[in-house]
């Protein structure tokens, strides 16, 4: 390699650079990009008002820290590990996939892209298949945001022979001294997530932001059905929108319902069942209505659909 030497005309490296005496924070927030960001997350996702305000507390706190390197002004490397926790379908990761272009934005990490993981992506069937499994995902993580779903399945004490401990001290490891580019969440059910901490108090010293996802009201649901329907050029008529109102009150107190998840199934259902019902009923050339239309009829043609509205009935009747 060779060295090019410096010439008397070039002017050498100041040793203290001027620093700035103020800066301006409003400027700084537009043109990080930080803006689109949060404006795409409040466009796309219902609700979730505490999550949003977590998140616009994340960017806040990275802009400022930015300044302050700026200005001059001691500035840890904040420790941005988080635990998602809450109920399937509430948006956990696609809420992680916008921390990650978020933080990208920032400047907190290289790519700002999102690896999403289980326990059966990081921990191997025997001895010695752990390790390589668990280094590999770290190695694509890098740069951006690792997202472990159901992260307390890493942890089965019961069993003697079980190798997710492996995997635990590794990502403890990577998570302390690579956390100026990597952000790792951790996710799973509320409940489970706080007994999983107690048992791994690692975890719990490295984990700086706990973020909890509310389910979703009614008419939230309603808007999150109509708003996947619209993305396929789909719309409800009158009766099915009331319908779908009914079997979201019905099932969102029922066992095992997904929240957001669970509408998308069963507006897939509606658009199985439509499409069916304009195969065997149509005669002659459709349009775009008849296409675009989901009816009370398609709601109710599925047996779920109709098992959700009676299992409401039945509770009903045994209250009574």
């Amino acid at each position: 390699m060779t060295e090019t030497p410096q010439t008397d005309t070039e002017p050498a490296p100041a040793e203290h650079p001027e620093r700035p005496s103020t800066v301006d924070l409003a400027a700084a927030f537009e043109g990080s990009g930080v803006r689109e960001v949060l404006a795409e997350l409040d466009a796309t996702m219902i609700g979730l008002a505490p999550v949003k305000a977590r998140i616009r507390e994340t960017a806040a706190l990275l802009l400022v820290d930015k300044a302050r390197r700026q200005m001059g002004l001691a500035t840890e490397t904040p420790t941005l590990h988080m635990s998602f926790t809450g109920n399937p379908g509430t948006g956990k990761t696609t809420v992680a996939l916008k921390m990650a272009d978020l933080l990208h934005r920032l400047g907190y990490v290289r790519k700002g892209h999102l690896v999403t993981v289980t326990r059966d992506d990081l921990v191997g069937q025997y001895i010695g298949h752990t390790a390589p499994k668990t280094k590999e995902v770290l190695k694509k993580a890098m740069g951006g945001v690792l997202f472990i779903d159901e992260a307390y399945y890493l942890y089965r004490p019961e069993n003697e022979r079980d190798y997710g401990q492996e995997a635990i001290e590794i990502l403890l490891q990577v998570m302390e001294n690579n956390r100026d580019d990597l952000v790792v969440i951790l996710a799973g059910y509320a409940g489970r997530m706080d007994r999983f901490f107690e048992s791994n108090p690692g975890f719990r010293s490295r984990i700086a932001h706990h973020i909890e996802f509310p389910d979703y009201s009614d008419d939230e649901l309603l808007q999150i059905s109509q708003i996947m329907l619209g993305a396929q050029n789909y719309a409800f008529d009158e009766g099915a929108r009331a319908t779908m109102a009914d079997y979201i009150a019905a099932r969102r107190h029922q066992p095992h319902f997904a929240n957001a998840r669970s509408i998308r199934n069963a507006l897939d259902r509606a658009r199985l069942r439509q499409a069916n019902r304009l195969f065997n009923e149509a005669k002659g050339p459709l349009g775009t209505e008849a296409l675009s239309t989901i009816t009370e009829a398609d709601l109710r043609a599925s047996r779920v659909f109709r098992g959700g509205l009676d299992a409401d009935r039945r509770m009903r009747q045994a209250a009574e």
